[in-house]
């Protein structure tokens, strides 16, 4: 089997980085380096630490070079990259280890802040683009509008001034459209991001290819947590538009079960505020990854209740995997991953969500049955070996249409589908 060799852009990249997305990308790394292939992977640490972030101890060493960024200017190096759409301080260094690779395969994540999209035309290789954020049709990411709704036409130079970002020019320009020509594959993480992407403008083709978690043996599974009441969960990042705060009022009238919170950000204090007084919400922050899957087993169910529009939703197949009913917003890409596992249920009021509640916690047998079929639906769909081999397919076929028969050849022959 032929190795290849890759090349990732990212901003953020563990252990400099905040959540989920960085996560994702460092998943698909070690996986990709686990079927024998050589992975380097490029990140801004200036990024991670101008946002707040504090200096993270060394990551261990897993086999993949990671490239961190960095300079003297700090916020600054940052600043310019994203008001000119190009990486102008690290601009050299950059070059250097593109054209030091060699690289069969350039893959693009979250390029906001380690290039812009000056960044995508740079280089030789079959291009990759995957958009782990709606940041190609919107300057603050999330398609949030004005730090207060969801957005539903553009308002982009209010709105970004309501978060507190300068606006970029060069999106009114056609910059970015001209250089994701460079791209021979682009990837959304569920229809319904791809469907975002077309409505607010986006020319180009996507093809959905999900996140993916590696399996777990069986065996190896943790024990339930421990917990003195039966409990849902919550997992994330604690910012508004997670949408927890939606969830408190439910408890208020729900005395069956607690609330547990693993997760912690910018919006843990308000929150507290807002649950205080109520002894069945319980704020854990964050958790090793053991204790987390021990959390789900034990829980009745996860809520998701993000009251923006998210590209996929990392949590949900993470309670898959674990056997764990889901009760999410019908919002974004929710419904899509819910009923095609037919592994929860959807709510849009609060009465919807204490009904959702009730009937996992009083109905063992619909428990039961869901966590199988989210058991199931995780083997069949979000499963490692499963996303991987469609990833190798979609890039087999760009590799063709390139003319890069070669490369399409190595992909074709499963270089992507078998894990260490």
């Amino acid at each position: 089997m032929r190795s290849l060799r890759i090349l990732m852009f990212t901003t953020f990249y563990p252990p400099y980085s905040f959540g989920g997305d960085a996560v994702g990308v460092q998943r698909m790394a070690r996986a990709l380096q686990a079927r024998g292939h050589d992975v380097t992977v490029v990140h801004d640490e200036d990024a991670y630490l101008s946002l707040g972030g504090k200096e993270p101890a060394p990551a261990p060493d897993d086999g993949i070079r990671a490239v961190g960024l960095r300079s003297r200017h700090g916020v600054l190096s940052n600043l310019l990259t994203q008001q000119t759409g190009r990486n102008i301080v690290h601009r050299r260094r950059i070059g250097e280890i593109m054209d030091d690779g060699n690289y069969d395969i350039i893959w693009y994540n979250n390029v906001s802040l380690v290039g812009g999209p000056g960044i995508l035309s740079a280089g030789q290789g079959l291009k990759l683009y995957e958009a782990h954020e709606h940041w190609l049709v919107c300057p603050t990411h999330v398609l949030w509008r004005h730090h207060r709704e969801l957005c539903d036409e553009r308002q982009c130079l209010r709105c970004v001034l309501a978060h507190k970002r300068p606006p970029q020019l060069w999106r009114y320009t056609g910059y970015l459209d001209r250089q994701l020509d460079h791209m021979d594959l682009i990837v959304a993480k569920s229809e319904f991001s791809r469907a975002k992407h077309r409505e607010f403008g986006l020319r180009h083709e996507m093809q959905v290819l999900p996140y993916f978690l590696p399996d777990m043996d069986p065996s190896a599974l943790p024990e339930p947590a421990m917990h003195d009441r039966p409990y849902f969960l919550f997992v994330g990042r604690l910012e508004k538009i997670k949408g927890l705060q939606d969830v408190f009022p439910a408890f208020e009238r729900y005395p069956d079960a607690d609330l547990l919170i693993l997760g912690d950000g910018d919006y843990a204090g308000p929150l507290k505020k807002l649950a205080a007084g109520n002894e069945r919400v319980k704020f854990l922050g964050r958790k090793t990854l053991d204790e987390l899957n021990a959390y789900y087993r034990g829980a009745l169910g996860l809520i998701v209740p993000s009251v923006c529009y998210e590209t996929f939703g990392i949590i949900l197949i993470e309670s898959f995997r674990l056997g764990t009913p889901v009760i999410a917003r019908r919002l974004g890409p929710f419904p899509e991953i819910v009923e095609r596992a037919e592994a929860g249920t959807l709510f849009e009021t609060e009465d919807e969500l204490i009904t959702a509640m009730r009937d996992l916690q009083h109905n063992p047998d619909r428990r039961e049955t869901q966590g199988r079929a989210a058991r199931r639906a995780f083997e069949d769909i979000w499963s490692e070996n499963r996303v991987l081999a469609a990833y190798g397919a979609a890039l087999a076929r760009a590799a063709r249409a390139k003319g890069d028969s070669e490369l399409a050849r190595a992909l074709e022959a499963g270089a992507f589908e078998t894990g260490a």
